[in-house]
Parts: structure tokens; sequence; C-alpha cells
């Protein structure tokens, strides 16, 4: 009910005319942006123009003097108008309003400009001010501009919500020898008192979250793709990794771009293609059209590359090629609708996927959802797909797998309720009707709607307003081994009574045949028919097709069967849920659980297969088995990553069976066989390891052997590049065997400067937080609590999470939850989204309290 209330209430005031809104109430001055001063302005404000001129200076701690023209038409207004600004007073160094000079006024990251000033009509808002630089991410040499979901307000004045679509013609002054990129086309440069300025073409229609730009030291790379001008900057130095990528980069874009044109009919909708790799982005991509920006390292492989790493950088490039369409295009009104953006993303580069890698990898790849949607829906902080916005300012604590993971998954499951091609039919018509407008759900689904007999609204209901996932469990009646009866019934995990219509299939196995049989489960149960008269079989694998969501049955007798089966996708579906199965105390230990999946590394051949089963061992091996079991059975972990990567003979499973060794060594055999390959820069037969695997051995003998102490100094004289010896240079004292420099890291994160690269910190409270510095490390997490809201209010939209789990997620103790419930009953009234954020971090420690850990 409060949701559909929060639905009315959005359509009632956004259908709110310029005439009724001179009867509201005063819109009040409040920080961010709210949905009442957000659906004010989208009913009076239209055809917005920036005119935005940025004066660089070579030095990062040099201000970055700005001017703006802010052009719009406006209908009768009878209160001031708020523009959005993120700084005080000082950045604003004057103003000027249709002409006239006019009284600099901030008040709670507001500009307010009075209504006698403005005109019904064209209006024009000239400012001089300095830009802020939080969001322009500067660095000695290079900057980008990141301002999703909110923060293009932090550095220059502007009406900062995804419904107010504007034009940007903009001007950079740079120092000579940096190089440029932004949303439109380059018109000309010229240089001018030791700079050289570039004015680019007036952009496309955008929301200004995607307007964007980079400038700095970089190396570019021009071509065609599929006849559209195409530049790419880079600040890679690895001949190799150039050679090797550079040319895969523009063909997996080509790609991407024509399977889409085709599915949607729709041309590329933006006038170039461009994009950049920057060292350490803060997020894999982000779609800025022309300017789309990549994490470096996500686009540069190597030879030592997996396949894995090859199809995730093709599923990326699809993903960020996809927004042009899904998100650019068509953007949603509000930002609760976010995960419609990614939601379409993450489909459509599953689809890519299916088209240039074949149906097999496309289903193996699409189950890689699961793990991480479960990982959230599972949790006493799920939170549904759509959730409830009231202010941009928030906007970031949306963000996580729901949206990524478990989206794509209901999409899918859509598609086959509705039937593929009346799907891209009621998509295609989506599209074209609010081509380079905004759009929210339920504009989608009243569309989709009509391509169907099916009720979407109830569909939608308990797939996306609500959190969770269903519970399935069977019945079987036999007579004489024949099935007389087969019952498949669901039931939520927790929450509410509520039924989730969905389509798997489940394969029952006899001694020479299997035969599969698809389930359409709508209500609490279904009597399937189609089993009745069968033989009862040997053992049955429920969700063999990967599609169904939930938590199936594990047949026990599919542990002496398991590596037996030819189908890899139903071995993955297995894997998954085996490990779902043990986290909810049924069927397996964790123990046991552990030595099952350890069977697997030598005979497990699929790629994507052993990834996941190694992962979930490092998963079971470091958080639900205890300490002291752990130190009794390293010496089998570790041999059997060793030796099924002495039996395995594909390159790219010996390198994640080495990573598995690397991961769990304890034993000083071990430690001194990571630390000779790491000295020597000689691999174990048949691996190709990399620069980059060798920082991180690097890393990991610092973190696991304190003797070792200059290690990672040399690691750093070996290193060319200068963003990776940054980088390194960074973490080391997150490393350190002194207690008091790694006290000295930690505490200096409270900092805000200290958290600039986020990814970086990350990775740094990752290994100060390891369980083999957890006596040490315990005394991180009250204030690891305490700066979450600081880390939410400064941070980008995913650091929050990657905060709360680099530092909580591999802990298991009794001390360290209490922690957690401590800090909750101390703040009861907290945000409930960062709330919602802790209990899906700290899942796994819960769990642990529960007597899972054995």
């Amino acid at each position: 009910m409060k949701t559909l209330t929060y639905s009315l209430l959005f359509i009632v005031l956004y259908g709110t005319s310029a005439f009724g809104q001179q009867k509201v109430n005063p819109i009040a001055v409040e920080p961010g942006v709210s949905i009442e001063l957000a659906t004010f302005r989208r009913s009076l404000i239209h055809d917005i123009e920036y005119t935005l001129n940025f004066d660089i200076p070579s030095g990062k701690s040099e201000n970055i003097q700005a001017t703006e023209t802010l052009s719009f038409v406006l209908g009768a207004l009878n209160q001031p108008l708020q523009l959005d600004f993120k700084q005080d007073r000082d950045h604003l160094t004057s103003i000027k309003v249709n002409g006239k000079d006019f009284r600099v006024n901030i008040q709670n990251e507001h500009i307010l400009i009075d209504a006698a000033a403005l005109a019904a009509g064209r209006n024009e808002i000239r400012m001089n001010f300095i830009a802020g630089d939080a969001s322009l991410n500067r660095n000695p040499d290079f900057l980008y501009a990141l301002f999703v979901p909110d923060r293009a307000r932090t550095v220059f004045p502007c009406f900062d919500q995804p419904d107010l679509k504007a034009r940007f013609l903009l001007t950079l002054k740079v120092p000579l020898q940096w190089k440029v990129l932004a949303n439109a086309v380059k018109k000309d440069s010229v240089i001018e008192n030791n700079g050289i300025v570039f004015h680019f073409n007036n952009s496309d229609r955008l929301p200004i979250y995607l307007f964007s730009f980079t400038a700095g030291k970089y190396t570019s790379v021009m071509q065609k793709t599929d006849g559209l001008p195409a530049e790419f900057l880079h600040r890679e130095t690895d001949s190799l990794k150039i050679k090797l990528s550079v040319d895969s980069i523009f063909d997996a874009h080509q790609n991407a771009i024509r399977f889409l044109q085709k599915w949607t009919g729709i041309p590329f909708p933006f006038q170039k293609v461009g994009l950049v790799a920057i060292p350490d982005f803060q997020y894999g991509g982000m779609e800025h059209p022309g300017e789309v920006q990549y994490r470096s390292s996500a686009l540069f492989l190597d030879s030592g590359a997996t396949k894995d790493q090859f199809i995730s950088r093709s599923s990326l490039i699809s993903h960020e090629t996809s927004h042009m369409w899904f998100g650019d295009l068509v953007t949603m009104k509000w930002f609760n609708d976010v995960w419609m953006k990614e939601v379409f993303a993450n489909f459509m580069a599953d689809k890519v996927t299916e088209k240039m890698m074949g149906l097999p990898t496309y289903n193996l790849r699409f189950l890689q959802h699961y793990p991480y949607a479960y990982s959230v829906d599972r949790t006493l902080g799920a939170n549904p797909i759509r959730q409830q916005l009231t202010n941009l300012k928030d906007a970031g604590s949306l963000y996580g797998d729901i949206i990524y993971e478990k989206a794509p998954v209901m999409m899918r499951q859509l598609e086959l309720l509705i039937g593929k091609e009346n799907f891209r039919k009621g998509v295609d018509e989506y599209l074209k009707k609010y081509a380079y407008r905004n759009a929210d759900w339920s504009d989608l689904i009243a569309i989709l709607s009509k391509y169907t007999k099916r009720d979407l609204y109830l569909w939608n209901k308990v797939w996306v307003n609500q959190p969770g996932r269903p519970e399935l469990t069977y019945t079987e009646k036999d007579h004489n081994n024949v099935i007389q009866k087969f019952v498949i019934s669901q039931h939520a995990e927790s929450g509410p009574k509520r039924y989730w219509p969905q389509y798997f299939t489940l394969t029952f196995f006899y001694a020479d045949h299997q035969q599969s049989i698809p389930v359409n489960i709508s209500g609490p149960a279904i009597d399937l028919t189609a089993a009745k008269g069968l033989k009862a079989p040997q053992y049955i694998v429920f969700n063999s097709n990967g599609l169904g969501y939930g938590i199936f049955p594990f047949d026990k007798k599919l542990a002496n069967a398991l590596y037996s089966l030819s189908d890899p996708l139903q071995r993955a579906s297995i894997y998954i849920n085996a490990y779902e199965n043990m986290l909810s105390g049924k069927q397996l230990s964790p123990k046991d659980l552990l030595l099952l999946f350890l069977k697997g590394l030598s005979v497990e051949k699929n790629e994507m297969d052993l990834r996941l089963l190694a992962g979930n061992i490092r998963s079971i091996y470091w958080k639900f088995i205890t300490p002291a079991d752990r130190l009794a059975m390293a010496e089998k972990v570790e041999s059997s990553f060793w030796q099924a990567m002495q039996a395995q003979s594909p390159a790219n499973n010996k390198k994640i069976l080495f990573k598995g060794y690397q991961d769990e060594y304890m034993s000083q055999e071990a430690a001194k066989k990571i630390y000779d390959i790491w000295k020597n820069q000689r691999a174990p037969a048949g691996v190709k390891l990399t620069e980059d695997d060798y920082t991180e051995l690097a890393l990991t003998i610092a973190l696991k052997t304190d003797s070792n102490t200059e290690v990672l100094s040399q690691q750093r004289d070996r290193i060319k590049n200068a963003d990776r010896k940054d980088r390194l240079t960074f973490l080391m004292p997150a490393l350190s065997p002194d207690e008091k420099e790694r006290d000295a890291f930690f505490y200096g994160l409270a900092d805000k400067k200290n958290r600039q690269k986020e990814t970086w910190v990350a990775t740094g409270l990752t290994y100060l937080n390891h369980p083999q510095r957890q006596k040490t490390s315990i005394k991180y997490l009250p204030e690891s609590l305490d700066l979450l809201e600081e880390i939410q209010r400064t941070g980008d939209v995913f650091f929050p999470q990657s905060w709360l789990t680099a530092v909580f997620g591999r802990y298991q103790s009794k001390k360290a939850y209490s922690y957690v419930t401590d800090f909750l009953k101390k703040h009861p009234a907290y945000n409930p989204k960062l709330k919602e954020k802790i209990l899906q971090s700290t899942d796994d420690l819960y769990r642990a309290q529960k007597g899972l850990v054995n």
C-alpha cells in the first residue's frame, strides 16, 4: 500500500499543470533535490541549454575557474526558483539574471532566484564560479567528470534531476599536451596562453547526470565503429596489453552497436562513439554518450587473461553500449527507476553474449547473476528491485546487486511470460514513443501489457515491488517404483505470504537416460502431471536449466553423481543451489560441502564452473569453517588446489586453480612455494602470470608472512606504469607488519582526501581485515560503522557497500557481530537505506552466529 500511495502521489504531482503550480505552497529549501522540488520544476521548465567554460590548470591544487550561461523557458512562477549548487558562497563570484546583476543568495545547497527577476518565457542566467572538484576526480595529470546520480550540482549550478534534459555547449581550456573527450564532437582547438582551448559542438539532449568530460595526459586512438567516428583515450603503457586489446575493444563496441541497432530498429542515437580507460575507475563503466568511462584494467587484457576475463570485457562493453538506448535515449523520470536502465543494460548485454558466443556460453554467463542476487535477497536487509526515493541526495543508496543481478533474472522471466517476439515489439514501441524523453516503469508495463493476456501488474507486485525469494519443496508418491503424484510447492523464504510466477525445469536421472520436465508455477503449488507414470528416478536435479529463482531441493544422492553430469549448466546450477542450501542450514554442513567441492577441482573442466567452485570454496573456507578446523584442513585444501592445477590441461583452468592456492594457503611449505614463484618470476608449468599477478602475489606474501618486509617495495620497483606504482604505494601501509602503521592507514581514512581512490581503499580494507589479521583489526569495526554516513555523503554510489563488504566480509566471531548489533541498537532511527546495506554486508557474519560455522 505504501508503494502504491507513493506512486499515485508521484503521478499526480507530475500531472500538475503550470497553472496549478501557481497555487501550490512554497517548496521547502532543503539539502539535495526533493521529489517535490523536482516535480515543481519539471512542470515549469523546459528547453534548457547550458553553455559551460572550464579553465583547468596543470596543478591539481589550483582552482578551476569557470563560467556558465544557463538558458531555459519558464512558466508562470510565484516563488523563488531553486538552482542546485552544493558549494559555499565563495565559489559563486558573480551572477546576472536576464542581463541584470543579482545578489547571490545560497541556502541549503541551492541558489535562490527571486521570481520577480524572472519572466514567463525564455530566461538567461550568467555566472562566474569556482568549480567544485570532488566529482571532477582530479589526479596529478588527468581528471574526469562523474556526476551520477546527483553530483553535477557539486561542480556547477544546475537543475540536477534526470527529467530536465538539456543540451550542453562545452569549452575546455587545458594544459598543452593534454587531450580531451566529451559528449559532443570537438569543433576546433586554439593554443592560448600556454594552454589549449577546445570548443565542442552542442551535445544531444541529455539528462544532466550523463553530461561529462575528461582531460589529461592520454594516448588517443581513432577508428571507425560501424561507420561512426570513434575515439579512445587511455593511459596504458604496457605495449603487449595495447597490442592485444585496442582493436578488440573497438570490435566489441561495433558488435554491440550492430546487434542493438538491429534488435531495437533504432540507429545509434548519438553523434559519436567515444570511450576512455581510467586507472582504478570507481565502476566497471559509466555510460556517458560520446565519452563512456571504463576501468582500465577491465579493458586492457594480455596473454595471461582467462576466458572469463574476455567474456567479462565483452559483457561490460555491451552493457555500457546498451545504455545508449536504455537510459540515455530513454531516461527514467526519477531515480527510483534507476534499476530500469541497469536491468536492460545487463539483459541486452547478455543477449549480445548469446549472439557472439552461442547459447551454452550465454546460459552459463547468465547464471552468474544468481549468486549475487541471492547475496542480498536472502538477508535481513533485502530490498525490492523498485524502491522509494524522496530526495536525490539518497539516490546512491539504491544501487546494488538487486538492480544489477536480480532484475535481469526478473526480466528474463518476463520475456518468457510474454514471449520473445512480443517482448521485443513492446520494448521497441517503448523506446520509440519516449525517445529523448523520460519514462517510468508504469509506462513500460502499460505498453507490454498490450502484448500479453497475463496480468503484469499482479506479476510485477511480487517480482519488482517486494524483496525476497521463494523456497521450493516437493512431495513424490510412488507405487511399484512408478510415480503416482508429484507436487511442487513454494513459499516465501521470509516475510509475508506470496508466490513467484516463474519457469524452470527439473530433470529426472535414470541409469541409462535422463528426462527433463518444464515447470510453470504461479501459485502455492503445482501438480506436475507430466511426471505421473514415469519411473521413480535415481535422483532429481531441480532448476536444471538455471532459469528458476529461489532455494530448490538438493538431492543428497547427487553427491556421488555430481561430477559425472555432462551438462556444465546443470552442474553450475547444482553448485549454486548446494551453497544456498548450506547457508540456509539444510542438507549439507559447511565442512561437508567444502569436501564435496574440493573433489571437483581436478575434474571440473568448464572454466566458468571451475571459477564458481573455487569461489564457493574460498567463501566456505574463510567464513564458515572454525579457525581450528581451517588450520587442520589447510594442508588438504592446499594440496587439492595444487594437485588439480597440475592435473588440469587448459591454461585458464590452471590459472584459476593457482589463484585458489594463492588465496587459501597457510602452511610454511606453501608460503615458500609462493615466495619462490614471486622472487624468481617463474610461474608453475602451464600458468601465465602477468605483472598484475605478481603484484597480487607480493601483496599476499606481505599479508601472510610478516618476515618478508621488503617484498612490496621490491615489487614496486619492478612496476613501470606510474598509475599501478601509485596504487601499490597506497596499499603498502595496509600490509605493513607494524600494527601502528596499519592503524595509521585505517584511521587516516577518516580524512576524505585519503579516500579519493575508492577501489584502492576497498582493496586496502580487505587486506587489513583478512582473517589472518583480525586479532588486531577487529578494533576498526566500530569506527567503520561510525564513518558510514560520511562515506555515503562524500563517496560514489557503490562505495558504502564496498566499504562494508571490505571491512566485514570475512569476520565470523561473536565479538564482531556484537559491534553490528550494538551499533544498530544505539541508532534506532538510522538511515534505513544504510541500515539495509549493513544487514546485507554482515549476513554471513549473522549466519555464523546461528551455528552455521563448523
